[in-house]
């Protein structure tokens, strides 16, 4: 995992070079200045901390490269000086797709851009919140989000490329229990136990995520791991280590690259448009399987450290259509009943018809033995 130092530095590096840039006007390097500030400050305060953490300069990052594109869609106007129309047209050109992202593609998430510069601080300190915000009223923070998954069938083709023990360990580990690639590769040994599943009575590992390595928004949890292969090359990476060495000796970087040769080499895509698959991808798309394969909402939503009321999976299953096979198969239970329904009078009718047919043969032989008997005495006499 990159250490804190690296993302401290990180942080104030693209900071300085933004704040820097005579490419922007003053004016707006002012405001970014005074904003930075503030987020420290606020970052350090909502958190309760005597100083930033890991956490708070991953945040701080983000925000350096969001105002940068903001400060590009607005043609480097001072934003103290942005008026109605110049906030509709960033807004309404990006929800038409006129402005793209580097892939020239329209923005998949923009709820980001909106809700922490449009509605955020940036744009107060600017005065022009309250614009944005009337500008902003009739969108959802739903209404584009963006489904990128893997299936299963993707996800082992990508690994059917990869020999090195420790970068399969850490795929399936992805793929298993769904968490950041960061909090993975942050896992030490003793974050991981070794146990026999009660019900199979195969091995398995228990998966513990604590609170300091996952992010702020993620619930503290332990999982046990679903897939052989996740236990096989586990056991294969963690021989020979002491409780509190780290499982994966690579960072981050490191990681980027597995997935890219992997893709490169084994053609596997993302659903649904075929894009190259990111370490975020194989954590949907372990959602989707669990979704698809009978777990419940609630259920997914607990496997991933989200709180039960989370909305995150619904773009999700509205695109499998997870909630729409229920009424179909009602439907189709329906309809099956009033078959077996029709199937059982059916045989109702025909054991009733054979019982009749019984009696009435019964009635005959009965009759023809007393037609016999009448004839045998007639003979007699």
């Amino acid at each position: 995992m990159i250490c804190l130092m690296e993302f401290k530095e990180q942080y104030e590096k693209a900071k300085k070079h933004l704040l820097a840039d005579e490419l922007i006007c003053k004016a707006n390097r002012d405001l970014l200045k005074e904003f930075f500030v503030f987020e420290e400050w606020k970052l350090k305060r909502q958190n309760g901390l005597a100083t930033l953490d890991n956490s708070c300069y991953k945040t701080l990052s983000g925000y350096v490269y969001k105002l940068k594109k903001v400060n590009d869609w607005f043609k480097n106007k001072p934003w103290k000086d942005l008026t109605k129309e110049d906030i509709q047209k960033v807004y309404d050109d990006l929800e038409d797709g006129i402005i793209k992202n580097q892939r020239g593609q329209k923005y998949g998430d923009t709820a980001g851009y909106y809700s922490k510069i449009f509605r955020g601080k940036p744009f107060k300190l600017a005065g022009k919140s309250e614009i944005a915000e009337n500008v902003l009223e009739y969108h959802t923070s739903m209404s584009n989000k963006e489904v990128r998954f893997v299936t299963e069938e993707e996800f082992r083709k990508l690994v059917s490329v990869v020999s090195n023990p420790a970068h399969l360990a850490l795929l399936w580990l992805q793929w298993d229990i769904g968490e950041n690639i960061n909090t993975l590769l942050a896992l030490t040994k003793n974050n991981i136990i070794k146990q026999k599943n009660p019900h199979t009575n195969e091995n398995e590992y228990i998966v513990n995520l604590p609170k300091a390595k996952i992010k702020r928004s993620r619930i503290t949890r332990s999982e046990p791991t679903l897939y052989p292969e996740t236990v096989r090359y586990l056991d294969m990476v963690l021989n020979g280590l002491k409780d509190n060495d780290k499982i994966f000796t690579f960072e981050h970087r490191q990681a980027l690259k597995v997935i890219q040769n992997a893709c490169r080499k084994s053609g596997a895509k993302c659903m649904p448009i075929g894009d190259a698959i990111r370490w975020k991808d194989l954590r949907s798309g372990m959602a989707c399987h669990l979704l698809k394969s009978g777990w419940t909402r609630d259920e997914v939503n607990a496997r991933l450290g989200h709180t039960p009321s989370s909305k995150s999976l619904n773009a999700y299953i509205n695109y499998l259509a997870i909630d729409r096979h229920a009424p179909k198969k009602r439907l189709l239970t329906s309809n099956l009943q009033e078959v077996q329904n029709e199937l059982e009078e059916a045989r109702r009718r025909e054991k009733l018809q054979a019982e009749r047919i019984e009696r009435q043969q019964e009635e005959l032989r009965a009759l023809q033995m007393k037609v016999d008997e009448v004839l045998r005495l007639k003979g007699i006499a």
